[in-house]
């Protein structure tokens, strides 16, 4: 006797609307659904969120560049005499003398010998580890290090370690562990972009030479922030004149404006612009961008109030937060984290901050470890004084009816 199966139900392939509604249920049962906070004026120390001046602790704009005239009057005479954008990725029609100029600009700062402008900082590593790195090579990266780095490293055909984060000891093992006869990249950040603290770059350096590596240092928050007129952790550690150091940047932060650099060799410049897939396939930056730019750099030189400014307020405010009992987690730079421990104690306190006039965001695990969510504060050279003491007062009200501090 034969026995017939129920035979199953066909199912079809996932739809559109079912993959969409499946994938965003997920991010909610997680609490990591996100809904960006809309501004309604400037990128200033104080902007306007929900018809509401607040004061703004959620932006890179470390210099306050982002609205300064002389930036702005630089990018309307940019637009005015080049147009509104470039008509072609650069290694066709897209490259303007102006393009050449900023990068000419960018490097001199830099004392490397060029640099080349790509569309974002998040692009430039993509382009450059994607490039620079083969089959037989070694790329050792610290566990800490930008997305960017480890979205990069994905694309490439290299052998890939972590080594922990500013360990020494650990750096120094894995290269041993791992000999190779390729190229050896040591990649890192200048200053890691949630915790606040700056790489070990002397000893990194270092270490690297002994195992003929080259080091590869993400400076997107170092750059006008550390170093003689802002530039970069490389100079901060006096290391600008190192031939085997490749200095990669954002010019979305300090600067105030978009994009991203990598300054190092001439021959690294000619490299990328002959194989960098993001800088190959990408139109080149609108003229008033260029010029937003170039007024940036020029004007981070020309006055050095605005690094004191920065720095002076960074100060003052990590240590009023510490004498009101907050952990801020060791920072060393204007980018100051507020613990709180589980994400949607956090979230709860960045609402509570806002009712009270303060933009401060919280983040939570997969951007920080689990346990240690927490709210990012990063203080300006725009900020005041008067500004400061209104976020101190609204995080120690938040912070004493939140019990986290007495």
């Amino acid at each position: 006797m034969t026995t017939t199966l129920p035979s199953r139900p066909v199912r079809g392939p996932v739809t559109l609307q079912g993959r969409l509604t499946s994938e965003l249920a997920k991010l909610h049962a997680a609490g990591l659904h996100i809904s960006p906070r809309v501004l309604e004026a400037p990128q200033r120390a104080r902007t306007r969120i929900l018809g509401h001046e607040v004061v703004n602790l959620a932006s890179n704009n470390y210099l306050g560049f982002a609205d300064h005239p002389f930036v702005k009057e630089r990018a309307a005479q940019y637009l005015h005499a080049w147009g509104a954008g470039a008509g072609a990725v650069r290694t066709i029609a897209g490259t303007l003398s102006i393009h050449e100029d900023l990068e000419t600009q960018l490097a001199a700062f830099k004392h490397t010998g060029s640099a080349l402008v790509l569309q974002s900082g998040f692009t430039t590593n993509q382009g450059v580890l994607g490039t620079l790195l083969q089959e037989g090579d070694l790329v050792v990266s610290d566990e800490l290090n930008h997305a960017s780095i480890i979205d990069g490293l994905r694309l490439a055909k290299a052998t890939k370690k972590v080594f922990r984060h500013k360990d020494m000891a650990d750096l120094r093992r894995v290269l041993s562990e791992n000999p190779t006869e390729g190229l050896i990249l040591v990649v890192t950040d200048g200053v890691f972009s949630m915790d606040g603290d700056i790489a070990p770059l002397g000893e990194i350096v270092g270490i690297a030479r002994e195992y003929g590596a080259v080091t590869y240092v993400d400076d997107a928050h170092g750059s006008g922030v550390l170093g003689e007129q802002g530039r970069g952790t490389v100079h901060h550690f006096g290391l600008q004149d190192a031939g085997d150091v490749l200095q990669i940047g954002t010019l979305s932060k300090a600067w105030g404006v978009v994009g991203g650099y990598a300054a190092g060799p001439t021959e690294l410049r000619d490299l990328l612009i002959n194989r960098a897939r993001p800088f190959l396939f990408s139109t080149g930056h609108p003229p008033a961008v260029v010029g937003a730019l170039s007024a940036a750099i020029e004007l981070v030189q020309q006055d050095p109030s605005f690094m004191e400014r920065l720095w002076a307020n960074t100060r003052f405010f990590k240590a009023e937060l510490n004498r009101l009992g907050f952990d801020t987690f060791g920072s060393e730079t204007p980018i100051t984290p507020v613990i709180f421990g589980e994400a949607e104690t956090a979230f709860e306190a960045s609402r509570r901050l806002l009712s009270l006039g303060v933009f401060a965001v919280g983040l939570g695990f997969p951007t920080v470890p689990k346990g240690l969510a927490r709210i990012r504060n990063i203080v300006t050279a725009e900020h005041t004084q008067e500004d400061l003491e209104i976020a101190l007062s609204a995080y120690q009200m938040v912070g004493r009816e939140m019990g986290t501090i007495a």
